[in-house]
């Protein structure tokens, strides 16, 4: 990690032996277990999560908390030590009118079928939580239950907002719409974690700096006569031409951009043709398009038109490029990582705390950080005795669920240390 001014290390560290208040008693942990199976057997994508936001919404009032639905109908915001967080109305924090601290979780699942042989499987065909959405859900919802009992309390040093926000999963991502709904209106640090199947269940991964790659999506297709496989000659070989495109274009972009930035296009999907003996006039390429840095990634839409268009035209073909942007690299603040790390350390010991690598994988998460200061942190989900690994976005990716505790202790004790910071 990189270092950060002695000042604000110190700000954020807890005297070694101190016991943080606000541990996750018993009787909530298996609370939170049985939600997240709730949660994992109905599964709802993006912009759809409506009785996912009712649970979470039910359960928040039932806490005597205010939860608010956001503007797009799914996801919500909850806030924690404000003077309107409780539903009579009292003011429950020490310091209420001092900038929030929003913990962050996405709901939403994917499109694809659960391959798993549980009792929490998914019931709706071809969805499944199989990118720890649901792990989010029940870490940001225990960590609010824990933390409206301590301001309660007088014991909350500032005021929280819970962030449940939807489609994480639909490029751009929902992060914009929930800015857009007030999610950041009084925020001053935003924090997050996502599951990392590497990573035991207990411990978190920790980077300073880019900890994700920026991600778009790329449609391209390709048009040109066709005709008898006897006589390509006399046709645009669409086949040929796809095919160079797929593998030309990643390898000419690797030659203009500098191979630190990690620039590089993938493909999901290319069709074309219908006949063993007929030459197509039309093909369709799908992918996505990676970049673990941030200036590379504002040059990427112009570099990969270019290279797309001079590859399909030395074969003859004429190329229609959908360039869709997603999102820019997650970059953790240094201060706001060295408060993670005091938070777990002093929860659990700076055994359990590991330096993770930037991964190419995007997260909506970054939209976030270009208002306010945050970070990201790798929440281990592998069991320990488990010797495969279920990798994120497949059919049987699970989690070893102490991981829900692990997560729940981080946000509190963050939330706790987080007073001592200067705004």
């Amino acid at each position: 990690m990189n270092h950060v001014k002695s000042r604000e290390v110190s700000a954020a560290r807890t005297p070694a032996g101190d016991q943080l208040p606000g541990a996750l008693p018993e009787a909530l942990r298996a609370e939170l277990s049985a939600f997240r199976r709730d949660l994992h057997r109905h599964p709802e994508l993006g912009n759809q999560e409506f009785r996912t936001t009712a649970a979470i919404k039910e359960r928040l009032e039932r806490a005597g908390l205010r939860p608010r639905v956001l503007a797009t109908g799914t996801g919500l915001i909850c806030d924690i030590g404000t003077r309107d967080a409780t539903a009579d109305g009292r003011a429950v924090a020490a310091a209420p009118d001092r900038p929030l601290l929003a913990l962050r979780a996405d709901i939403d699942a994917l499109p694809i079928p659960d391959t798993k042989t549980v009792d929490y499987a998914s019931t709706v065909a071809g969805r499944a939580h199989a990118c720890g959405h649901d792990v989010h859900t029940a870490v940001v919802l225990g960590a609010g239950l824990v933390l409206a009992e301590l301001a309660r309390a007088g014991a909350l040093p500032r005021p929280v907002r819970l962030l449940f926000q939807p489609a994480e999963e639909i490029l751009p991502g929902g992060a914009s719409d929930a800015i857009e709904s007030g999610a950041l209106e009084g925020v001053g640090r935003i924090l997050a974690v996502h599951c990392d199947p590497r990573v035991d269940a207990g411990r978190i991964g920790l980077r300073t700096g880019a900890i994700t790659s920026a991600c778009d999506r790329l449609e391209v297709e390709l048009d040109g006569p066709g005709g008898h496989t006897a006589r390509p000659h006399l046709t645009t070989d669409m086949v040929t031409a796809a095919s160079r495109v797929a593998v030309d274009v990643p390898a000419l972009l690797a030659r203009r951009v500098d191979a630190r930035s990690g620039l590089a296009v993938t493909w999901g999907r290319l069709a074309s043709g219908h006949a063993c003996n007929v030459i197509p006039q039309h093909a369709e390429l799908s992918g996505t398009v990676r970049c673990l840095d941030l200036d590379a990634w504002r040059k990427a839409p112009d570099l990969v038109h270019a290279a797309i268009d001079e590859v399909a035209a030395l074969h003859g073909a004429k190329s229609q490029i959908t360039y869709v942007r997603g999102v820019p690299p997650v970059v953790n603040e240094p201060v706001t990582v060295q408060l993670l790390h005091s938070a777990m350390a002093a929860r659990r010991g700076e055994g359990v705390i590991e330096d993770t690598e930037q991964s190419l994988g995007g997260e909506d998460f970054s939209w976030y950080l270009e208002h306010v200061p945050g970070a990201m942190a790798r929440l281990g989900v592998h069991p320990p005795a488990d010797p495969t690994h279920r990798d994120l976005h497949r059919g049987d990716f699970d989690v070893d669920e102490q991981a829900i505790k692990a997560g729940v202790e981080l946000f509190t004790g963050a939330a706790l240390l987080d007073g001592d910071l200067a705004d």
